[in-house]
């Protein structure tokens, strides 16, 4: 399980994706290199990124991309690399609330990412987050364009409501157009007592959304794949040290309970806890990739320990259910 071929596409990826949202803001550029280097030689070639990471830097905008960007000029490994980017998230700091879903916005961003990321071409190109009120049309037609020029290889949203996929899959289907190939979005093996962030605009794995993916088969990209390290900090000892907001997105009676049958399955297997919150989604009926957002090197080989772990249909059932289904 080395890597994953993202269903109806050509694209052969590694089981994990290096999330990125620090690179080159609070990691430094050259701690972001070596964690970029490091991801390559532990068998990683995906990377996920986005076009306003690193935003919230005073005076700096995109600083994620421009440092992977960068990396790749100097290290010459585009083909080594599958890059996964976002665009169309909301400007950082505009109070005004401007809209974003159109065609100049859409190209804006894309373009940017491109020269940024040092690139003719993104592999998996994501739309970040929803308007809803704008007919998903101007999404489809203007992204369908990119991929007849060759700028986009695939696409997918972020954040999106089911229904909002489901309707722009039927408009590309009924024009004859490329659809959606993914889904993004907060997932882990914790138990959310509130929705991420407190905030109806970041999607997460519910029971439609399961059902809707076991139904086609599509690939969902699962960031916060870790749950900001809760499961990790059980083990160790350390949970009164997780921030107090990241905690709260959590049911912790529920999530320790798991946490403790996950203990069970680490002794019956030789598995550490990392390998287990990871191979928990890698084990899912349809193909999912976690995004691990590493800070250091440390986190990111004991992330990767993680490339060949895929748990079980019974193992995944023991810890969300403590039965064997």
């Amino acid at each position: 399980m080395k890597t994953v071929k993202i269903p109806d596409t050509d694209i052969q990826v590694s089981s994990i994706s290096l999330g990125t949202g620090e690179i080159g803001s609070s990691i430094n550029k050259v701690d972001s290199y070596r964690l970029l280097d490091m991801f390559l030689e532990k068998g990683g070639t995906l990377i996920d990124t986005a076009h306003s990471y690193g935003d919230w830097v005073p005076g700096e905008r995109s600083i994620s991309e421009k440092t992977i960007g960068t990396w790749i000029k100097e290290r010459k490994n585009r083909d080594k690399v599958i890059l996964s980017t976002k665009g169309c998230d909301p400007i950082f700091g505009d109070v005004t609330h401007k809209s974003r879903f159109n065609r100049e916005e859409i190209l804006s961003d894309l373009n940017g990412s491109l020269k940024l990321l040092n690139t003719d071409y993104i592999d998996f190109y994501w739309i970040h987050k929803d308007e809803p009120n704008v007919p998903v049309d101007v999404i489809i037609e203007t992204i369908n364009e990119q991929v007849k020029l060759g700028k986009i290889r695939c696409f997918g949203f972020s954040n999106w409501q089911v229904t909002r996929i489901k309707e722009a899959e039927n408009y590309a289907k009924s024009h004859g157009l490329k659809a959606p190939l993914g889904d993004q979005v907060l997932w882990n093996a914790a138990s959310l007592v509130d929705l991420p962030f407190h905030s109806d605009n970041c999607g997460f794995m519910d029971k439609e959304r399961f059902a809707y993916h076991k139904e086609n088969g599509k690939a969902v990209f699962a960031y916060q794949s870790q749950a900001y390290g809760i499961f990790n900090r059980m083990f160790n000892g350390t949970i009164n040290q997780m921030s107090p907001f990241f905690r709260s997105f959590y049911n912790e009676n529920e999530t320790f309970i798991r946490y403790n049958r996950m203990k069970t399955l680490m002794e019956e297997t030789g598995f550490n806890i990392t390998q287990v919150v990871l191979g928990y989604l890698k084990g899912q009926p349809f193909t999912t990739i976690p995004i691990v957002g590493c800070r250091n090197i440390s986190h990111l080989t004991d992330s990767m320990t993680a490339l060949d772990i895929t748990l079980t249909a019974e193992q995944i059932s023991f810890i969300e259910t403590g039965r064997i289904s």
